[in-house]
């Protein structure tokens, strides 16, 4: 790989995840990043011809099912068990997103 120190500018990574981070602060992390690397390249050096490639330590599989509609048959229960609603009408959830107007 042959990192190099002026491969990373921590300062113009700071700028553009819109993080306001010190010179010293700046330091530190640019020295965390050149380990980071180094240690990167010791991986590099292993032989893994070997080895199949993986996604994940343990197998995963999908358990799949058909996507088959069934009719709600309680709405009014849940409705009535719902924290907070809407006009009666709908389950009101915690605001997501700052600047979303309620509707309703």
């Amino acid at each position: 790989m042959g990192n190099s120190k002026s491969d990373i500018d921590v300062a113009y990574v700071a700028k553009l995840a819109r993080l306001d981070i010190t010179d010293e602060h700046a330091q530190e992390l640019q020295k965390d990043m050149e380990s980071i690397l180094e240690y990167i390249d010791l991986l590099t050096e292993l032989d893994v011809s070997g080895i199949e490639a993986t996604a994940h330590a343990a197998p995963l599989t999908n358990v799949m099912r058909p996507d088959v509609f069934v009719k709600f048959e309680n709405r009014e229960g849940l409705i009535a068990n719902a924290p907070a609603t809407v006009d009666g009408e709908l389950i009101k959830v915690p605001q997501v997103m700052q600047g979303e107007e309620e509707s309703g």
